[in-house]
């Protein structure tokens, strides 16, 4: 038996099958490569370069590869770019969810682990989001998030899919200097940009009700979060009851500053950030709570804000 990675060759969908090979179980992918990397993919992994909205393609593979269970990380991911795109960003995350659905019935396939988004919150009232927090996405990707995993709920009643679904804000770093994020919208990858150019990366903002007055976030290591992703898998496999929802978060967070200083100290470039004015719509301070998780699903932030930095910079594309 093997697992549907769907998605994974993308950034953090091809550390989620490295973490299935350590793990000793066996992967399937479908790809579109629409914004993967083909050769993210280890050679000895089954690769399908097919759409989600492809029912039929994906009963298949399922059925070939004698699939339990479904890691389902594939979608547009673009926030701010579905404010313009809405209708692609609906096709593609809830018609594509519900194709996946289609085809995990069909094949017989009872398990799913959802790449959700701490999107799905919009702008929390409290600065430590909980699972209880009420949901409020602001975009179309957001919205689009929350409606898969009410799609996987209303699957669990009606055909005993078991399921649980991961929210989470910045995913960075990397695991093997093979895999980098070349999202050319995360934070990381624009400061990492911005120095290989010879410009001065830049902070929105440095008067916010923080200690050194720059937003802080969430920001967990891509390793860490696949580990966990293995680990849901692992104990729907084995038959626990897991919670719908689980927030993959540090508690603290980090600032924007001190990002900064760690690509400082991590590249050797002496820089000094230039500071632009607030974007709109930024709070001071959002982070969530992993203790839920950390109970359930092998939620640990093992890697410092540090290790994040010099991982991401050391698997920077080059050329």
């Amino acid at each position: 038996m093997s697992w549907l990675v769907t998605g994974g060759a993308g950034y953090i969908g091809s550390h989620v099958v490295r973490a299935f090979g350590e793990a000793g179980i066996d992967v399937v992918v479908v790809d579109d490569l629409s914004s993967g990397h083909r050769d993210y993919v280890p050679a000895h992994v089954p690769f399908l370069e097919a759409s989600l909205l492809e029912t039929d393609v994906l009963t298949e593979a399922m059925t070939e590869h004698r699939v339990a269970g479904v890691v389902h990380l594939a979608g547009f991911k673009y926030a701010g770019v579905s404010v313009q795109r809405p209708l692609h960003t609906y096709t593609q995350n809830v018609t594509g969810t519900i194709s996946l659905l289609k085809a995990m019935s069909s094949a017989g396939v009872d398990q799913v682990v959802f790449s959700s988004s701490a999107a799905c919150y919009g702008t929390p009232e409290t600065d430590l989001v909980t699972e209880q927090t009420p949901t409020r996405p602001e975009s179309p990707y957001g919205e689009s998030k929350l409606i898969g995993e009410w799609l996987f709920a209303n699957a669990g009643r009606a055909l005993g899919i078991t399921h649980t679904s991961l929210r989470y804000f910045n995913v960075v770093g990397s695991g093997t200097p093979q895999l980098a994020d070349t999202s050319p919208h995360n934070l990381f990858p624009l400061v990492i940009k911005a120095l290989e150019d010879g410009r001065t990366p830049r902070i929105y903002g440095a008067d916010y009700a923080t200690p050194d007055g720059t937003c802080v976030r969430d920001y967990v290591h891509v390793s860490d979060l696949a580990t966990s992703h293995v680990a849901a898998a692992t104990a729907l496999a084995q038959g626990r009851t897991l919670e719908p929802v689980y927030n993959l978060g540090s508690g603290d967070g980090s600032s924007v500053r001190e990002i900064m200083d760690a690509f400082a100290a991590a590249t050797g470039i002496d820089f000094t950030p230039e500071i632009a004015p607030r974007r709109a719509g930024d709070p001071d301070r959002i982070v969530a709570d992993g203790t839920l998780a950390a109970r359930d699903i092998d939620w640990q932030m093992r890697h410092t804000l540090q290790e994040m930095v010099t991982s991401a910079w050391d698997a920077r594309p080059r050329g």
